[in-house]
């Protein structure tokens, strides 16, 4: 419990130092080389010059007889406006860096035990920067790893959560498909020997801490029309409050600089303006949260459009390797007897394959590992390409297992009389056809039954395939098996589609015709054979445990190299566009609340039917300004938690989304602004700021 009220303290003390500093930058951020980046917002701030200009010109030409307080607190809310813009964006930018600097307080005096082999017992404590690609280092419980690596002896459970955030252990192990370990990381149990995979400035706390200070962030190709949007509309406002002064002359009224501010700041999309970095940031930031890195603005925007993923079968929609998973006897024969000559058979055998075929027989009979004596004539005989079969040679008995051929051809050099069991050909084609292998197991001269090895699906994995054709995404399975069994596994995931007996040409040849149908295609891949079709691909998430050339081609790089994360991609991507439409579609509601303040204000004294259209019953027209103005400041800081945090997203069709969209931020965003437009000018009123 104090653990917990530690961590959750530690938490909040960070979260005021992020804020500080945000507060700080975004002061900084009124340089005007720092405004003049976001067009929108450099607008308002010239705004906020010139009515503050107006102020002290007014103050002065009456000696400070005659305060203009109208113009004072206009002039107030208009530079809270930009500071509460520039806070938005240095908001996002600050958490970023403390990232960062997490990052490199794990970096620091780490030291390795390097070691000269993997059998050596020895070894010398040195600092983790003098480490290279190839150098074996040792890790015991308590220790921290010293850098990204590789596996090759051993099996440990390593607590992974301060780089990656998942706070359950995880278990790596030599030779098995989780193999690679990161640098920064810590074994909790067991001893471990790796080989150091990476050169310094090229592990993954390197990368993530590039990401996040890197160069200034391009942004992507719709944010940059939006700019232009936003700017013509910036452009077009200005030009019709320019008109504002010369046609009140014509009518014999007039407009101080103060009105026609409030006027510009009012017609123009400030909120949208304000809140645009934040939400691009933000946004990479999500992705660095689920550890994965993108070298391109171009690629975060298409995981938002995309319409297709192709997923490969082994690994990401199944587990890496086949597991058994039934036990048929033949006619005459028991299913426990099947299973124990088949666990026999698999003592040596240490594949996932041979493993699983132990673990069906314990759990299916309770069948316990035998354990030899010192009488027992015990010889191993291991699986070769050339025999297709293996098993074990007990006190004179052989009992093996292998390929359905290779089995009935052994039993027949054991005994040339040996009787095969009628039923055997009918078992071995039924798991055959379902897409299974079939193992067929003996004990001398008899033939016992057959084990089929099946793909086992990855758990969850159906669900997400769900959620993908809730989305509207089509998944397409890619697999090198036959078609027979590409299509048992494709029915059995929920898939859309699959490609069987894929290559590297057959796998680049479907993405281009899905690319000439208009479709936007994803895919994740890891080998050298799969880079033609990453490049090719809109978003190629390239895995990090995977080769230079498909590291090169993609244009994201998972860092936990997990097959399935180009799901996540996908949803992280949506959600980006998600809120900047969201966001987009309340500001320019919004504003209409602001018009239906501003303009009857402005405008009745020149046209008396105007005041028909003050709806809201605001007080006087100097109180309407001035409430319009502060709402339209106070409207950013309540909406960056939702710029940060992404609007939340959900499994469903575009035209679903749309409606919600539409009915949530464009209804309330025309909604919200009139209560609250009225609320602050009653309280104006009752303060006296306006009359």
């Amino acid at each position: 419990m104090d653990n917990k009220q530690e961590k959750k303290q530690d938490k909040k003390q960070m979260n005021s130092l992020i804020i500080n500093e945000a507060i700080v930058n975004s002061l900084k951020k009124l340089k005007p080389s720092d405004m003049v980046k976001n067009p929108v917002m450099f607008c308002v701030y010239i705004g906020a010059f010139l009515t503050t200009a107006y102020f002290v010109y007014t103050a002065a030409s009456t000696a400070g007889k005659t305060v203009d307080f109208f113009t004072l607190h206009i002039s107030v809310w208009l530079w809270l406006t930009v500071i509460f813009s520039n806070f938005a964006e240095a908001l996002a930018e600050s958490r970023g860096k403390a990232t960062a600097d997490t990052l490199k307080k794990m970096k620091k005096d780490i030291f390795a035990k390097k070691t000269e082999s993997k059998d050596s017992t020895q070894f010398t404590m040195v600092p983790a920067s003098s480490l290279r690609k190839g150098d074996l280092c040792v890790a015991g419980p308590g220790d921290l790893i010293a850098g990204d690596g590789e596996i090759v002896k051993g099996i440990a459970s390593v607590d992974e959560s301060a780089v990656t955030g998942e706070s359950a252990p995880v278990i790596r192990e030599a030779g098995a498909d989780r193999s690679s370990v990161i640098g920064g990381t810590r074994v909790l149990s067991d001893m471990i020997v790796y080989a150091i995979t990476s050169n310094p400035g090229e592990s993954f706390l390197d990368k993530m801490i590039e990401l996040v200070e890197g160069a200034v962030r391009k942004k992507t190709p719709n944010e940059v029309a939006l700019n232009i949007l936003l700017t013509a509309l910036t452009l077009i406002f200005l030009l019709v409050t320019a008109t504002m002064q010369p046609y009140a002359s014509f009518m014999k009224q007039t407009f101080n600089i103060t009105w026609l501010v409030s006027l510009f700041v009012a017609l123009a999309p400030t909120t949208i303006g304000a809140l645009l970095s934040a939400i691009g940031i933000a946004g990479m930031n999500r992705l660095l949260r689920i550890n994965v890195l993108a070298f391109s603005g171009r690629s975060v925007e298409a995981a938002g459009d995309v319409d297709t993923v192709l997923l490969d079968k082994t690994g990401t929609i199944t587990l890496g390797n086949r597991q058994a998973d039934k036990f048929l006897p033949v006619k005459g024969v028991t299913e426990e007897e099947l299973a124990l000559a088949a666990q026999f058979s698999s003592l040596s055998d240490d594949t996932p394959e041979g493993r699983s075929v132990v673990v069906l027989a314990k759990r299916r009979f309770n069948i316990r590992q035998h354990e030899f004596g010192a009488a027992d004539k015990v010889n191993f005989i291991p699986f070769s390409a050339n025999s297709r079969m293996s098993g074990i040679d007990m006190n004179g008995e052989k009992i093996m297992k292998g390929a359905a051929e290779s089995m009935v051809e052994f039993v027949k050099t054991l005994d040339k009389k040996c009787v095969i069991p009628e039923d055997l050909h009918s078992l071995v084609e039924t798991v055959a056809l379902k897409g299974s292998t079939p193992l067929v197991v003996s004990r001398n001269a008899k033939l016992l039954g057959v084990i089929e090895l099946k793909d086992i699906l990855k758990g969850g994995i159906k669900e997400r395939l769900l959620q993908l054709n809730l989305m509207g995404i089509k998944s397409v399975m890619i697999t090198g098996d036959n078609p027979v069994t590409a299509a048992s596994i494709a029915a059995e995931a929920g898939v859309n589609d699959f490609l069987s007996n894929a290559k590297p040409e057959t796998k680049l040849a479907l993405i281009k015709k899905y690319q000439d149908e208009g479709h936007m295609v994803a895919m994740i891949g890891d080998g050298t054979n799969d880079a033609p079709a990453l490049a090719q691909a809109d978003v190629g998430i390239a895995m990090n445990t995977g080769t230079a050339a498909a590291r090169e081609a993609g244009n994201m790089l998972d860092l936990d190299s997990n097959p399935t994360k180009v799901i996540e991609v996908v949803e992280v991507g949506k959600q980006i566009l998600i809120t900047r439409g969201s966001l987009t579609t309340f500001s320019i509601a919004n504003d209409v609340a602001k018009y239906f303040a501003i303009i009857p204000a402005m405008l009745s004294g020149m046209f008396p039917g105007m005041a028909a259209l003050n709806i809201m019953r605001l007080a006087s027209p100097s109180s309407a300004i001035l409430s319009a103005i502060i709402f339209n400041a106070i409207v950013i800081p309540a909406l960056i938690p939702l710029a940060l945090r992404g609007v939340p997203y959900k499994a469903q069709s575009a035209a679903k989304l749309i409606r919600t969209n539409i009915l949530i931020y464009g209804l309330g965003g025309v909604v919200l602004p009139f209560i609250g437009i009225k609320l602050i000018d009653m309280i104006v009123v009752a303060l006296g700021l306006a009359h």
